[in-house]
């Protein structure tokens, strides 16, 4: 259905419903008719100012595509969610013209309905307006801006004042998939049920057990849990986030998780000691370079990882590698009877970062899959558990990957694999530390992986407003708010404390009482990671007299970004034996003068200050064909008044404002320039540190707030030549890879790179996908495999197995 065709439709439908309950019923069902009525004319006009509108961008948008190929961008993923909007209203409309003659006809019960998607409706309507000048700012495919001209703080402003209740409540996940939306539901409600019961136990599982309790009255009113959900997201710190989220990685849910997912042979957890090694340059097989254990922050400290392999291979059962092992608490998870049978060393080796903000998770909570791609791509798997922010902020999470990487390097010969082909895998979060990983091993000089497949990655950590990130206001799983704190947690600022929220119902209860409380309610996560590196007390590192606590470095760090950069070593000698020194133990600095493998110099920006090569904008001549189409929608920055009694401009049209919140939420812009730092933000990395990067294979989200992140990387290393293929999946929140135990990989017909996945173009075999909670019907179970399949295509091609 065409946009002219949607809004005809919508036209006539609100119309013929009005009409007839425009009648004179009296008492409480004349009451609830009133609003129906009011409710289909305030949609009649939200929908006649968004006609040109949705038009306008209709015109337009594909300007910002990666390709034609592609039809994938913020302005795309916005015009999309008010036509699936309009289109559940349609629905709700014929189904209410269709009942409303039944004596079984709730009048109060579709009012309200149509009354949350007026509200939902409205607040899009907003978002489009801040799209629009968003369009005027950039004009040329980019979907950041080059000169924010206040626009990133007209965005947080707008966002905390906003309301945002409508879209948690009936609304909730009207924009994905029908059948992802009981799941939505499911987190939805235990969220709020979590907060309500948060500071009354130390534990998590303790929290966990009494919101199933108390969760029944946020099934009943979507109102209520709309209204919640709103609070929670806005007030509540990053400390209840971590909590929350790390509910997946309880014994329980691990054990049962577990007996449900694939079988796997060898399933350890490793603990690497922090010993200084050397890795042979790639330029200099002769000279060395030397890796330090990582330092940032709480010092050095055991790395943890998990090795998963389908089968056992050579090595995998050494005495070496049992010697790292931790345990778990658990059963001994790896299967070693007398007719086990040992497999060659694999010529593939999957090293995966997990996802999860940067604050949260572990590789338990993404094992499930772990374990499919371990029997489906039939390699072993190394997948890092890099210490969480805040108590262990940017580079820490970086350090630790980059050792884990070089360790395996080192010691290919105990995990099962002949140190022929190496790929990084991550999603979110761990799509970041893929790309950074690989900079970082540029800048070292050793050996770079062989490829990298990364889910919705996290490649611009900014406050930058762009149009995929206007969906936070909307999202489920990404608001605005939370995502904030995240970020600002993994760039070391200060956690943000939680305000005293006034308010008559549960969320009185979620109020902070304490550090010491908090410091218990998180406890149990701690309980999963090394005793050592859980109790090891926050160091602060160096820093120029003068620096704020904000910009901080580690010893490696700082070796990193200096001009005459050594590979990092510690200072203290007497921690590690000393070396001799060696044409093998050479460092960068020495080996300058004759090879090219120096460490790249990478100075941490500040916010004043970039680097003079960056091309991150894209900027083209400008063709003033295309400047005439995107003039007829863009809308010029608004102009304060000169008698206003506000300090910002209105942005938005007169007549119209838009849904308030009662609860203003604390957010503000961030200003650390860590964030800034291109080991931190790759997108802002300049283009001497991207070049040389190895295949990056992309699945990104139509739907994602972090989709331009994607696009936008995607066309900086296509403009620097470097080999990327991107594919986006419909109607799939960020996250989806967590939906599923199953990955199933695609057929040996597989699509062509760079291009657009949908669910009619997928060719691969259909099979039952087993998602986390609940069931999901056939249409969502191929669209689950659709993205998980995109993920192992990309693997394949990497690991050679087209």
């Amino acid at each position: 259905m065409d946009t002219k065709a949607v809004f005809a439709t919508l036209y006539s439908v609100c119309e013929e419903n009005a009409t007839f309950f425009s009648g004179g019923a009296k008492g409480s069902q004349g009451d609830a008719a009133r609003r129906l009525v009011d409710s289909m004319k305030l949609i009649q006009e939200h929908a006649r100012s968004l006609e040109p509108v949705i038009s306008g961008f209709a015109a337009v948008y594909h300007h910002f595509d990666f390709d034609p190929h592609i039809p994938a961008n913020g302005y795309r993923s916005l015009v999309k969610v008010v036509r699936c909007c309009l289109l559940h209203i349609i629905h709700k409309g014929r189904y209410i013209a269709a009942n409303r003659r039944s004596i079984f006809f709730r009048v109060a019960h579709n009012a309200g309905e149509m009354e949350a998607y007026c509200n939902a409706l409205c607040q899009l309507r907003a978002l489009l307006y801040l799209a629009q000048r968003m369009l005027h700012d950039n004009s040329h495919g980019n979907l950041f801006f080059p000169d924010e001209s206040g626009l990133s703080e007209s965005f947080v402003r707008e966002y905390a004042s906003m309301h945002k209740g409508c879209f948690y409540g009936r609304c909730l996940g009207f924009q994905f998939t029908p059948a992802i939306r009981p799941f939505l539901q499911t987190i939805a409600i235990g969220l709020v049920a979590f907060g309500e019961n948060y500071r009354r136990h130390q534990s998590g599982i303790g929290v966990a057990a009494s919101s199933f309790f108390t969760s029944g009255k946020y099934a009943i009113d979507p109102e209520l849990r709309g209204a919640e959900f709103e609070r929670i997201t806005q007030n509540l710190d990053v400390h209840f986030w971590k909590t929350f989220w790390n509910i997946t990685e309880t014994e329980v849910l691990t054990s049962l998780a577990s007996m449900t997912s694939t079988q796997v042979k060898v399933n350890r957890a490793l603990s690497v000691p922090p010993e200084p090694f050397d890795l042979p340059l790639v330029d200099n097989h002769k000279a060395s370079v030397t890796i330090s254990p990582p330092s940032a922050h709480i010092g050095p400290a055991p790395v943890q990882m998990r090795l998963i392999s389908y089968d056992l291979r050579e090595g995998q059962d050494s005495e070496t590698l049992l010697s790292l092992c931790r345990s778990e608490g658990g059963a001994i998870s790896l299967s070693l009877g007398l007719k086990t049978k040992r497999f060659p060393s694999s010529p593939c080796l999957l090293i995966h970062f997990h996802g999860g903000g940067f604050v949260a998770q572990t590789s338990k909570s993404h094992e499930p899959y772990l374990k499919s791609w371990s029997q489906d791509l039939g390699v072993p798997i190394l997948s890092v558990d890099y210490s969480l922010a805040p108590e262990a902020p940017f580079p820490r999470a970086l350090e630790e990957c980059f050792y884990a990487y070089c360790w395996a390097l080192r010691n290919h010969h105990l995990l099962g694999w002949t140190g022929e082909k190496v790929c990084l895998a991550g999603d979110s979060a761990g799509g970041n530390l893929c790309v950074t990983t690989s900079m970082r091993a540029a800048a070292f000089g050793v050996r770079m992986p062989d490829g990298i497949v990364a889910a919705y990655p996290a490649t611009l950590l900014t406050a930058y407003a762009s149009p995929s990130r206007l969906l936070t206001l909307m999202d489920p799983l990404l608001p605005l708010s939370v995502l904030s704190r995240c970020l600002s947690a993994y760039a070391g600022n200060e956690p943000q404390t939680e305000k005293q929220v006034e308010k008559v119902s549960t969320l009185s209860l979620v109020r902070r009482e304490s550090a010491m409380l908090l410091r218990g309610a998180s406890n149990w996560i701690q309980s999963l990671l090394d005793p050592n590196r859980a109790s090891s007390s926050t160091k602060t590192a160096d820093a120029q007299p003068g620096a704020t606590d904000a910009v901080r470095k580690s010893i490696s760090e700082a070796t990193l970004f200096s001009p005459h950069a050594d590979p990092p070593v510690l200072s203290d000698a007497a921690q590690f034996p000393t070396r001799k020194l060696s044409v093998k133990s050479q460092t960068c600095q020495d080996l300058g003068s004759h090879n090219s493998c120096a460490s790249y110099t990478a100075p941490l920006l500040s916010e004043h200050t970039a680097p003079e090569n960056v091309s991150f904008f894209l900027s083209k001549d400008s063709d003033p064909y295309i400047s005439n189409n995107l003039s007829s929608v863009a809308i010029p920055p608004p102009i304060v008044e000169e008698e206003s009694e506000v300090d910002y401009p209105r942005e938005f049209p007169l007549g119209f404002e838009p849904l308030r919140s009662e609860q203003l939420a604390e957010m503000k812009v961030q200003s650390s320039p860590v964030v800034k730092d291109p080991f931190c933000s790759p997108l802002l990395a300049p283009d001497s540190m991207l070049k040389g990067l190895p295949p990056l294979h992309i699945v990104a989200c139509a739907l994602d707030p972090m989709l331009d992140d994607s696009v936008m990387f995607a066309k900086r290393l296509r403009s620097l030549d470097q080999p990327v293929t991107l594919c986006i999946v419909d109607d799939l929140p960020h996250g989806f890879l967590s939906l599923s135990h199953e990955f199933v990989l695609p057929s040996p017909r597989r699509t062509r790179p760079g291009s657009h996945a949908s669910t009619t173009s997928w060719n691969g075999p259909i099979g039952v996908c087993r998602p986390l909670l609940g069931k999901l019907d056939l249409s969502s179970s191929i669209l689950l495999r659709e993205g998980n399949s995109l993920m192992g295509e990309g693997l394949n091609l990497l690991m050679g197995r087209a």
